[in-house]
């Protein structure tokens, strides 16, 4: 029932719409008028106006004609750079790639290809379906904050998807970490490094010691945490008195969430205190993780969905976030799900036709799966 042709064809214009993160005005106007015409209801937060990004969230309804289960599927209109004046390319094989210069925004306008796709054929089938809404986000790339901004009065589901996974269509991420930036400045004292060494404190030395002794890298299969960036610019002959580090945490477990934060500070503290300096830590918890198992209801319904398109469905943990997040931590259950993109957030990004048309099956049997009799 998809129309290969035609949804191809949309995403193809879809990626030509410049929509790089804190940019999505222009995106946002073009899904709006698209969803209209389609006879659909679309809302606006406020999110442009408390994240400062370039739109609102957008909330689409598609009016009901049967009894069913209150559904919704996400997606994010915002692209990673370089993601302007992309130049998408059908290849003989079916797959879709950039020009080579720019990514292809496959993340994640292959989520909104297939929202607008299963509208259509729900419409032209004269198909069954509940009530179904469909929720537009900006700000995913810079940290998820358009979801996090997003006014929940607007929603009113059961349960839903988020199409925003990397990887084969056939993949539920059933489980995603919460997430920290971590920021710390260490304040230690200048001297002249070559006539009295002694007089001063290395903010350098003290940084050094504190990411010595913290919990680095692959902690457990659920935990990780990094420093990114080690910030201390002065000339050599100084005693370096302030250091920036920059760094992240991660978990699929709250309290080893907690835990490894509380860990990364008392480093910092203690290095801080042996030599005499004093530290600045900002902590700011991004998003909130989440976990189902296989015998819960969305998840069921998404490795149903996946059988009945033919596909041999498989669950994983995914070590990055998503809407999905910040979706479940508003107590609406939510799993997100792999679209077909490969090499996201790469000049290399593509995704094989055959994906997204696979992708837009899954979704419009999603539909049917939340008909009741």
């Amino acid at each position: 029932m998809i129309n290969r042709s035609r949804l191809v064809e949309t995403f193809m214009e879809l990626v030509q719409v410049d929509s790089e993160t804190k940019e999505e005005a222009a995106m946002a106007q073009c899904v709006k008028e698209r969803f209209t015409q389609l006879g659909c209801q679309v809302q606006e937060d406020n999110a442009k106006e408390l994240t400062g990004f370039g739109a609102n969230n957008l909330v689409v309804t598609l009016p009901s004609n049967h009894s069913g289960d209150k559904i919704f599927f996400s997606a994010h209109m915002d692209t990673v750079k370089p993601g302007k004046g992309i130049d998408p390319i059908l290849h003989e094989d079916g797959m879709i790639t950039s020009s080579g210069d720019t990514i292809l925004g496959a993340d994640d306008k292959v989520g909104v290809a297939v929202m607008l796709e299963v509208i259509q054929v729900l419409k032209e089938k004269n198909l069954p379906h509940g009530p179904i809404q469909f929720l537009l986000t900006v700000g995913e790339e810079s940290g998820i904050v358009g979801s996090q901004a997003l006014d929940t009065s607007l929603l009113d589901v059961d349960y839903g998807f988020t199409l925003d996974s990397s990887g084969k269509v056939g993949e539920v991420v059933t489980a995603a970490p919460y997430k920290a930036k971590i920021k710390a400045t260490v304040h230690g004292k200048a001297s002249h490094a070559g006539i009295h060494p002694e007089d001063g404190i290395s903010a350098i030395e003290v940084a050094s010691k504190a990411i010595t002794t913290m919990p680095l890298g692959r902690i457990d299969e659920e935990t990780t945490a990094n420093i990114g960036q080690f910030i201390g610019d002065v000339a050599t002959n100084v005693v370096c008195d302030t250091v920036t580090l920059l760094g992240e945490a991660r978990s699929q477990d709250g309290e080893k969430f907690e835990r490894l934060i509380q860990q990364m500070e008392e480093a910092l503290q203690k290095a801080a205190s042996e030599r005499g300096a004093t530290v600045d830590i900002e902590v700011k918890r991004l998003y909130p993780g989440y976990k189902y198992r296989d015998e819960d209801q969305v998840v069921l319904k998404a490795l149903t969905a996946l059988r009945k398109v033919g596909l041999n469905p498989s669950t994983k943990v995914s070590g990055g976030g998503s809407d999905a997040n910040v979706l479940n931590s508003y107590h609406i259950p939510t799993v997100n799900l792999a679209v077909g993109y490969e090499l996201n957030h790469t000049v290399k990004e593509r995704v094989h036709s055959d994906q997204i048309v696979k992708a837009a099956e899954m979704t419009l049997t999603l539909t049917q799966l939340a008909l009741t009799e």
